[in-house]
């Protein structure tokens, strides 16, 4: 039976991947601060510049759709891996629930459908001090998730 390695987080060897980021820009000063750490350690990881693709969006509804046209692009080569960015920040009304579910439900549906992985890191929180508290660690981690699982696919394929 095959069982693949799982390299740890200082392991990880994005230097031949080619990755995809979607970042809302609503609440550019959360989504900014993501970006700004998730490319940080796609470096660290030796994803190179020149294999990244960042494109905005106006929020977090909007994600999915350019993740699936990410995700159709195979000319010269597909993406190993797209990642997400956003935050959707809890209000009064029931528009959080239907952004948060749906955006969420939007990105798992591309991962599935194009069997690239998708690390979701749109945000959900109560509050802007919440946000501000994950931002970092979680465009980190994204960063993390995206290299860790396309490395884990090749290995898998």
């Amino acid at each position: 039976m095959f069982t693949p390695n799982s390299p740890t987080p200082n392991q990880l060897d994005g230097s031949a991947l080619k990755v995809g980021i979607v970042q809302a820009r609503f609440n550019p000063e959360i989504t900014n601060a993501l970006a700004q750490a998730c490319l940080a350690e796609l470096k660290a990881m030796g994803v190179k510049q020149e294999r990244i693709t960042h494109v905005h969006v106006p929020g977090a509804l909007e994600i999915p759709l350019a993740l699936q046209a990410l995700a159709h692009i195979e000319d010269p080569e597909p993406f190993n891996a797209l990642i997400a960015l956003g935050c959707i920040i809890r209000g009064e009304t029931y528009h959080f629930e239907l952004v948060a579910n749906e955006s969420g439900a939007g990105v798992t549906r591309v991962s599935m459908d194009f069997h690239v992985p998708v690390a979701n890191a749109i945000l959900t929180t109560e509050d802007l001090p919440q946000a501000v508290a994950r931002q970092t660690e979680k465009g980190r981690d994204a960063a993390r998730v995206a290299v860790e699982m396309a490395l884990l696919l090749e290995q898998l394929a």
